[in-house]
């Protein structure tokens, strides 16, 4: 008998031990989470997988002296991404300068089911340290790294097609011509806001991403020097300025609310700046996936 109870009791142990877990997790998932305000409708978000993405990195990049591409790495996101489904609209901002956490904008959208534009670093900034307050979350602006695998198959690789022996002038100066020839010709900034949804879903769900409305990130500018051989010599950020994504990537300064005013590093500046956000994820979303791993079926 006591055999029997000794060669049992590991298993009893772990049973009780994941009864007991069980019993605790639910305890703190019913645990009451702030809610949203009642006129504050929920953001709509999308869960994207980890995985990997060849990507080309953000930061001008200089070899023995002369402007070359960034290199494309290989990098892993490694842990689920949600971000929203949807750019913040003006009615969604607009609930915030009601709330006397944002800046009014100079010059409203019409219509509050279009993206919200005319809006700075500082602004989708203080947009999302307000909707943090109102929900109990994170919301934060994703990194380029994190845009860029949320785009998927809708991210444009900026390069210019120049390696470190392109030493003529000429041959980035053309390089650069037939880019912004070709982006014109697509029609780009030219298109007329429409809005959320208006420009359709990517692979993973997302709506509108490189649409007409660039998007803030929260990586600042980064000037890379490379060696003969490639190496890495020296790098110096500049968090005044930032990476915004769309047609193509971009670098604007964190004030800039109208990109014709000046601000954009490279290329043909675009019209429209807004955002969308990350939420960032918490134990009581990991709580669930650890159970359903643990438990048996």
């Amino acid at each position: 008998m006591a055999t029997t109870l000794r060669l049992s009791l590991p298993t009893l142990t772990t049973s009780l031990g994941l009864v007991l877990l069980a019993g605790a997790a639910a305890l703190l998932l019913a645990a009451p989470a702030r809610r949203l305000a009642p006129d504050l409708p929920p953001p709509q978000t999308v869960l994207v997988r980890p995985g990997t993405m060849l990507h080309r990195l953000d930061g001008d990049y200089s070899r023995v002296g002369q402007p070359v591409d960034a290199p494309r790495q290989l990098v892993r996101i490694h842990r689920p991404l949600e971000i929203m489904r949807y750019q913040v609209t003006a009615a969604d901002y607009a609930r915030c300068i009601a709330a006397s956490a944002c800046k009014r904008l100079d010059q409203p959208a019409s219509r509050g089911d279009l993206p919200v534009t005319g809006v700075s670093l500082t602004d989708a900034s203080d947009y999302a340290a307000w909707l943090s307050r109102e929900t109990g979350a994170t919301w934060r602006l994703p990194s380029d790294r994190e845009w860029a695998y949320a785009a998927g198959s809708r991210f444009r690789d900026d390069a210019r097609g120049l390696d470190a022996d392109a030493a003529n002038p000429a041959l980035r100066w053309l390089a650069d011509y037939d880019r912004e020839a070709e982006r014109k010709a697509a029609g780009g900034n030219d298109v007329a806001l429409r809005p959320v949804g208006g420009f359709g879903l990517n692979e993973h769900g997302v709506a509108d991403i490189a649409g007409n409305i660039w998007e803030w990130t929260s990586t600042c500018l980064r000037r890379v020097s490379l060696d003969a051989a490639g190496r890495t010599l020296g790098e110096t950020s500049n968090c005044g300025i930032h990476v915004v994504e769309g047609q193509h990537r971009a670098m604007m300064t964190f004030f800039i609310r109208n990109p014709k005013s000046g601000g954009c590093s490279v290329g043909t500046p675009p019209d429209h700046l807004g955002f969308r956000l990350v939420r960032e994820r918490s134990w009581r979303d990991a709580v669930p996936e650890m159970l359903r791993r643990r438990l048996p079926a």
